[in-house]
């Protein structure tokens, strides 16, 4: 494995990026503005090379970028209802930055930080220090996430974190993947395929109603696969919230702990796959709705909306109220430890 190390001079503070280079010339770009992915660059049936991750080329410009691209939010990844969290009888009031709700850990969450970095091994390990108190939640929050790059073109990401007073945690990694390469346009055309049989309704402000509603019948199934932009027009609630899919998926058979392939991508034109596996209990697929409006990318353009594709696996949308959803409570003396696997293929 080739490993490169660059360090960029920004306003906030120096940013660490590390290339990791495979046997067969793919690699992967990692950040320390929020623990982040800036390119995967990966083959197509033919051996060509595209980076197929969004993003930008300014360093600096993943700080505060709205899509959140390839980035780890957090303290709590996706939507708590109206910021509210009550912990054993106290409540906390968490700050509301998406219409009525908290997302990925409120303005200054974990994404916007600029983390610890450093090798252990062939491994990138990031880590952050939240103290008790940041962005209002309770207790004193140290997280990790480790990357490492295989020879096969595996991208294995173990997110951890530990705290030393009850308090909730959802980390995830915000990637935007377009199989065609970051700059070829819509991935409405590309093939999803999700091993989830139900999703999580929600209202309006995409916050679940507590419900996992079969996809059967509905414009949410991706059983078989099918063009993410084949049913994204229909006139379906889950769909009009959002201005397509950005929603909650259930992972079938899920058990703790236990790694699951959940998602496979396909570009039938390039021929490369993403096959995505994960301990995590559910899957947010967003396909990119509003990236108009991103700094300039790669590509030389901003990006436009549908450009690209989360496949975000990670606990439920506001599980803390949610009893019937998996815990994502965190005590002193558990260790929470999560993996993702991005594997890049072609046919």
């Amino acid at each position: 494995m080739k490993i490169d190390k660059k360090v960029v001079a920004s306003s906030r503070g120096d940013i660490t990026l590390y290339s990791l280079t495979n046997a067969v010339g793919a690699s992967v770009t990692l950040s320390t503005v929020g623990a982040g992915i800036t390119s995967i660059i990966v083959p197509d049936k033919d051996g060509n090379m595209a980076d197929v991750s969004l993003g930008y080329p300014n360093p600096e410009d993943f700080f505060y970028d709205g899509p959140c691209a390839g980035k780890v939010p957090g303290r709590f990844a996706n939507r708590i209802a109206l910021g509210k969290l009550c912990v054993d009888g106290k409540d906390y009031q968490l700050a509301i930055n998406n219409g009525p709700n908290h997302l990925h850990g409120g303005p200054e969450g974990f994404s916007h930080k600029n983390w610890n970095v450093e090798l252990d091994g062939e491994a990138v390990v990031f880590s952050f220090h939240s103290p008790d108190g940041d962005e209002n939640y309770p207790g004193n929050l140290d997280a990790t996430v480790k990357y490492e790059w295989t020879d096969d073109c595996q991208l294995i990401l173990t997110l951890g974190a530990t705290t030393d007073a009850k308090t909730v945690v959802n980390l995830t990694n915000h990637a935007y993947f377009n199989l065609a390469g970051e700059g070829s346009g819509s991935v409405l055309g590309q093939k999803l395929q999700l091993m989830c049989s139900r999703y999580l309704p929600t209202n309006e402000t995409l916050i679940p109603n507590g419900e996992m509603a079969p996809v059967a019948g509905t414009p949410m199934d991706f059983t078989t696969a099918k063009p993410l932009g084949q049913d994204i027009k229909a006139d379906f609630p889950a769909l009009n919230y959002g201005k397509g899919y950005d929603n909650c998926f259930v992972v079938d058979d899920y058990v703790p702990g236990q790694l699951k392939h959940v998602a496979t991508l396909t570009d039938d034109n390039s021929g490369r796959v993403l096959e995505v596996s994960t301990t995590q209990p559910a899957a947010q697929v967003y396909t990119g709705n509003y990236l108009s409006h991103s700094p300039i990318a790669k590509c030389g353009r901003p990006y436009n909306d549908y450009d690209g594709v989360a496949i975000e696996c990670q606990g439920m949308p506001d599980a803390p109220n949610h009893p019937n959803f998996p815990s994502q409570w965190l005590e002193p003396g558990q260790h929470y430890c999560h993996t993702i696997i991005f594997a890049f293929k072609t046919k």
